[in-house]
């Protein structure tokens, strides 16, 4: 998801290293710290790849700076990873926000509503953290009060992403042309 949140970032605009990671940090940070070890190895791979353009400018004092700059072969990379993303990138809820950040980016509605689609059909599966007998146990069966917890966090959370994601869909306020805030 580094690299999504890396190009993604890139297409709103060239930014010095020092500017995407913290960009991407606001993204992500609060689940999955960003680290120059693993930031700048992501950078040099886009760059090798052909899919970002890194230059230096003059920077404060004496120092230059490395910008980079999203290029054709990246936007295009990009919009094919956000047409089709990977089928971990629409379960996994922090890797799905990634892909939500930038979905906008695609030019086309009925693309952005594809990828809405797969991931409503994921939430709408039934699942659980906890089986009985290969059945999933609901939050009222369960009688840790932790996991009970657990469960019922989930649920409301669920519901909450279901209901928006059915509202954009069929064109609420948040959807096109609408003014959801």
């Amino acid at each position: 998801m580094l690299e999504l949140a890396i190009l993604g970032s890139l297409a709103e605009g060239p930014l010095h290293g020092y500017e995407l990671r913290r960009r991407v940090e606001r993204l992500s940070g609060h689940t999955r710290p960003v680290s120059d070890g693993s930031l700048y190895p992501a950078i040099n791979r886009l760059v090798k790849r052909g899919l970002l353009s890194r230059h230096s400018e003059p920077g404060a004092a004496a120092t230059r700076r490395h910008v980079l700059t999203l290029n054709d072969a990246g936007r295009e990379h990009l919009l094919e990873r956000l047409r089709d993303p990977a089928p971990h990138e629409i379960t996994d809820s922090s890797r799905f926000f990634t892909v939500l950040a930038f979905l906008s980016l695609l030019p086309d509605t009925a693309g952005q509503h594809a990828v809405l689609r797969r991931r409503l059909e994921f939430l709408e599966t039934p699942a659980s953290f906890f089986y009985e007998d290969e059945r999933p146990l609901r939050a009222e069966e369960v009688e840790d009060p932790y996991r009970r917890g657990m469960l019922l966090t989930a649920r409301a959370v669920n519901r909450a992403e279901v209901a928006w994601l059915r509202e954009v869909l069929d064109g609420g306020p948040d959807g096109p042309g609408g003014s959801g805030s």
